[in-house]
C-alpha cells in the first residue's frame, strides 16, 4: 500500500498541546520545515510504492525527515530516536501536530526505509535542498551553471586488511557454518589457527618474516583442509552446496589471491565490494572504500557553498572517466545547463559529452584561459573543505550501510545533510538580519 500522508489539520485536542503552540516558529528548524516542498519528496518517493493490500507504510514526511536530521547532526539511528522524542522541533519538523510522548515509528524502520530507497530516488533530497537555496536566497540560479568536480574516498567499516587475518576470518566463517547446518568437519584448526596469527603477527612485528611467512603458509594451510573436507561432505547434497557456495568461493579467493596480482581481490568477507583506492596521501596511502565524486558551486554563495551532485562510483574509474556520467546526472538534478567546469589535474583525457568538450577546465591547462577563467580556477580548491566537512560532520568518513546499494545511499544523504545545514545556518542569519532591523527602528523611534 501506499503511505497515508499526513496534512495540517488545524484542530485543538483537549488533552494534548499543539506544536505550533509550544516552540518558536521563528526556530530555524520550524522555518525550514515550512520551506521544504514535502509534496514534492512525497511524489518521488511515492513511485517506490504499489497500490496492493496490506499494511500501510509510514509516512514519506516523517521517513524524509529523519533521515535529513540524521545527516545534518550527525546521529545514529539510536540517537536519532532519543532526540526525536525529547525535541519537539524534530518532531514539527517529521510533521508532528502535537507533542508525542513515545517513537511512533520503529527504529528498523529506518533501516528498511533507507533500502526500501534507492540512490536516483534520494537525490530528491539533494534537489530539494538546492530548490529550497533559491527560495530562500541563500544562491541565485546563475550560480548553478559552474561548478567544480572533485573525487574523494567513503572509506567502509571494515578492518585493515592483511593476509593472515584474512584467512583466519574465512577458516573462522566456514567452521561457524558448518556447526551451524549440522556439517561435521575432521578438524576446526580453532585452536592452531589462533596461535598462527598470532605468530605471525609478532614475528613480523619483529621483522622476521621468513618466520611470519611460514605462520601464514600455515594459515593458508589449515583453511585449505577446511575447504576441502567441507565440500567432501557436501558433495551429491545440492541443498548444503548452495548454502556454502557463496563463503566457499569468498574462501577460495582470498586463499588464492597474491599480494602484487591485478584484479579483483576480496579485502573484507563481510563486504566483498570494498576497493582498495590510493589517493597519494602521505598519512594514508590506501583507503578501503569506495570512489565518490563530489560536486560543488564555483562561487560562494550567501548561503555558503552548496554541493550540486554526489555519486559513488563502484569499480575504481579514472576520474576524468566519471564526467560522462556525473554533468548530466547534475544537470537533471539542478535543472540548469553547466556552463563551466573546474577540475584538478587528475581529469586530464576526460570523456565528458561531446557538447560539454571545451566547458571542462583542468588545472594547468594553458588553452582557452582568459583572465576570468584564471580568476575562477584560483578558487578549485575550495571543494576540498567541503570533502572534509561531508567526512567529519555528515557520516561520509565511514560506511556503515550494506553492500554497493549502502555505500551510494551514504554519500547522498550525507551531501542533503549538509546542504540543509547550509540553510538551517542561513534561516538563523536572516532572523538575526531581521531582529536587528527591528531593534534599529525600535531605537529610532524611541529617539
Amino acid at each position: 500500500m501506499r503511505p497515508r500522508e499526513r496534512r495540517e489539520t488545524g484542530q485543538s485536542d483537549l488533552l494534548r498541546s499543539r506544536l505550533d503552540a509550544i516552540i518558536d516558529l521563528n526556530h530555524p528548524l520550524a522555518k525550514l520545515a515550512r520551506t521544504v516542498d514535502w509534496g514534492f519528496l512525497e511524489e518521488r518517493f511515492g513511485a517506490v510504492y504499489s497500490d496492493k493490500p496490506g499494511q500501510p507504510p509510514l509516512p514519506t514526511r516523517l521517513m524524509a525527515g529523519l533521515a535529513i536530521l540524521k545527516y545534518t547532526h550527525d546521529l545514529s539511528d539510536e540517537v536519532l530516536c532519543e532526540r526525536w522524542v525529547e525535541n519537539p522541533y524534530y518532531q514539527y519538523f517529521c510533521g508532528e501536530e502535537f507533542f508525542q510522548h513515545r517513537l511512533v515509528f520503529d527504529r528498523s524502520s529506518l533501516t528498511r526505509w533507507r533500502q526500501r530507497m534507492d540512490e536516483e530516488k534520494l537525490q530528491a533530497l539533494i534537489q530539494e535542498s538546492l530548490s529550497v537555496a533559491r527560495r530562500t536566497g541563500a544562491i541565485k540560479p546563475s550560480q548553478l551553471s559552474r561548478v567544480i568536480v572533485d573525487t574523494t574516498v567513503q572509506p567502509k567499516n571494515v578492518m585493515f586488511p592483511t593476509d593472515a587475518k584474512l584467512l583466519n576470518r574465512a577458516r573462522e566463517i566456514l567452521v561457524r557454518l558448518a556447526g551451524k547446518h549440522g556439517v561435521d568437519l575432521r578438524q576446526s584448526y580453532k585452536r592452531v589457527g589462533k596461535y598462527a596469527l598470532i605468530k605471525h603477527q609478532r614475528y613480523a612485528h619483529a621483522k622476521q618474516f621468513k618466520r611470519a611467512n611460514r605462520s601464514l603458509r600455515k594459515l593458508k594451510t589449515y583453511l585449505g583442509r577446511v575447504i576441502r573436507d567441507i565440500v567432501r561432505k557436501t558433495e551429491g547434497n545440492e541443498a548444503m552446496q548452495r548454502v556454502f557456495e557463496r563463503s566457499l568461493s569468498l574462501a577460495r579467493t582470498v586463499r588464492d589471491q597474491k599480494q602484487h596480482q591485478r584484479g579483483y581481490k576480496v579485502y573484507s568477507l563481510h563486504a566483498p565490494e570494498v576497493e582498495c583506492i590510493g589517493k597519494g596521501k602521505a598519512h594514508k596511502p590506501y583507503e578501503f572504500g569506495v570512489k565518490v565524486s563530489v560536486a560543488t558551486t564555483l562561487s560562494y554563495a550567501k548561503g555558503g557553498q552548496f554541493v550540486t551532485h554526489v555519486k559513488a562510483m563502484a569499480g575504481k574509474p579514472y576520474d576524468g572517466h566519471t564526467l560522462a556520467v556525473v554533468i548530466p546526472e547534475m544537470e537533471a538534478l539542478i535543472g540548469n545547463t553547466i556552463g563551466r567546469v573546474i577540475a584538478d589535474r587528475g581529469y586530464r583525457g576526460h570523456n565528458a559529452p561531446p557538447d560539454y568538450k571545451f566547458r571542462v577546465f583542468i588545472a594547468g591547462q594553458k588553452r582557452r584561459m582568459t583572465p576570468a577563467i584564471k580568476r575562477e580556477m584560483r578558487r578549485r580548491s575550495a571543494v576540498e573543505p567541503v570533502i572534509g566537512h561531508l567526512k567529519a560532520e555528515h557520516r561520509m568518513d565511514r560506511s556503515y550501510l550494506a553492500h554497493r546499494a549502502g555505500d551510494a545511499a551514504n554519500a547522498v544523504l550525507a551531501a542533503a545533510g549538509y546542504n540543509f545545514r547550509l540553510l538551517i545556518r542561513w534561516l538563523r542569519l536572516l532572523l538575526f538580519k531581521l531582529l536587528s532591523l527591528l531593534s534599529a527602528g525600535l531605537q529610532l523611534t524611541t529617539t
